[in-house]
């Protein structure tokens, strides 16, 4: 199977956003025959349109595509003189469709694999939502991942925040409140996040909520939950802060539903009949 064939099917597996490039025409000399095609998300891109400026180009609008994360698809037809346009030494000219396919779920991204981490990450995995799980140290991520959650190894996990899609649901639980803070801050500061919660104390709660608000950031602070999770289910054994943050979730995706459906939903004619 093609590279780009198998990570499109990871990513309609996991419900992750991606674009699909094609070379639907190939006039005079051209790097590469219709038909073929390169897949880009995320993580990277896969399979080949030709190389050189066509491909760098091409990749530079895919990554804004995912980077703006619409929620509607997109089909596009870019047309390219490889000699005018890009400098190309082949000289031909090719059309390449490009196929934006939206991410189809709530992305939830759990930094920390510690105890609760462990204990949240199957439970995430069952529900309707895109997960990724982001921690620094190789040893403590388990050998077995369920296959609809995304395991990213990023040595500096604060790094990790610049390549989540707009309206993420964040839940941080590191092993250090420092890298809690920075998480917590930068994730606050793109102002694009559903949800940001952290995992601590009232105490711990209180010195974040100062420091946050003390950076400025006291509009996205509306998203902001430490303790994380839902209020209503207590506990501090590791499942049951586990389920009290995947409460949470459920919490948040369901009343997005219910905002789409009454959205959609056609308005009554409340007139009395004459």
């Amino acid at each position: 199977m093609a590279s780009w064939l198998q990570q499109q099917l990871t990513c309609e597996q996991q419900g992750r956003a991606y674009v699909l490039f094609t070379i639907t025409s190939a006039m005079g000399s051209s790097p590469r025959a219709v038909g073929a095609k390169m897949l880009l998300d995320q993580q990277g891109s896969y399979g080949s349109v030709g190389g050189g400026h066509l491909e760098h180009k091409l990749l530079k609008q895919g990554r804004k595509l995912l980077q703006q994360g619409a929620t509607d698809a997109s089909v596009e037809q870019l047309d390219f003189a490889l000699g005018a346009q890009l400098g190309q030494c082949c000289g031909g000219r090719v059309v390449v469709m490009m196929e934006y396919h939206p991410a189809r779920k709530l992305p939830v991204v759990v930094f920390g694999a510690g105890h609760v981490g462990r204990a949240l990450i199957p439970l995430l995995s069952q529900l309707p939502v895109q997960v990724t799980w982001v921690d620094g140290r190789y040893d403590m991520l388990p050998q077995s991942i369920p296959a609809n959650v995304q395991v990213v190894h990023e040595e500096h996990p604060v790094d990790a925040i610049v390549d989540c899609l707009p309206g993420s649901c964040y839940l941080i639980m590191t092993h250090h409140h420092g890298l809690d803070l920075q998480l917590a801050e930068e994730a606050l500061k793109r102002a694009d996040a559903a949800y940001v919660g952290v995992i601590g104390s009232r105490t711990k709660a209180a010195r974040f909520y100062q420091r946050l608000q003390a950076k400025g950031l006291q509009q996205p602070l509306a998203k902001f939950q430490c303790p994380m999770g839902d209020e209503n289910i207590s506990g501090k054994l590791p499942m049951e802060i586990a389920i009290s943050v995947a409460s949470k979730i459920m919490q948040h995706y369901q009343q997005v539903d219910a905002s789409s459906s009454l959205a959609t939903k056609p308005k009554q004619n409340l007139e009395p009949a004459l």
